[in-house]
């Protein structure tokens, strides 16, 4: 009798002595209330809601904002024979059809994406590869062997000239 008595005494010290520490200290998300901002460079690790509500708010830094998103689109060009497609820095084009030759006003060249490597002036540029035009100064022609022109698909800036 003595024994069980001893136990209830020392489980209501227990539970006593659990919730008072409970009510006395601070709980893991109270402590982290004043957490830092996700995403910055002290906290790098967002989530992927976070990242689609910064994107949709057209990368402003808030999710609160209402910045709209300006959507680069594709656009199908037409390069007649003896004109040069000049891309923007950034641009992506694609080769649909027609024989291509790269062209640059310096010793670099235009990023094959797709086949992973670098077309300097005069080389010949592969139908349907990804090429990133990095810098301006660079652009696309049709070969000269061939009559008809190019049919390219464009995301950015570009001039015919």
């Amino acid at each position: 009798m003595k024994k069980n008595v001893t136990r209830g005494i020392v489980a209501a010290v227990l539970v006593g002595a659990g919730i008072w520490v409970g009510v006395n200290f601070a709980s893991p998300l109270e402590a982290e209330s004043n957490a830092l901002t996700p995403g910055s460079a002290e906290d790098p690790v967002v989530t992927k809601s976070y990242v689609d509500a910064l994107l949709a708010n057209g990368g402003s830094g808030s999710t609160g904002g209402s910045t709209p998103v300006a959507a680069a689109e594709l656009e199908v060009v037409t390069v007649p024979a003896g004109k040069t497609l000049m891309a923007g820095q950034g641009t992506e084009v694609i080769v649909r059809v027609g024989k291509a030759i790269a062209y640059s006003s310096d010793a670099s060249g235009i990023a094959d994406l797709t086949g992973g490597t670098d077309l300097t002036k005069g080389k010949a540029v592969p139908t349907n590869h990804l090429l990133l035009f990095p810098r301006e100064g660079r652009g696309i022609l049709p070969d000269p062997n061939q009559k008809n022109g190019l049919t390219v698909l464009v995301k950015g800036s570009y001039t015919l000239q």
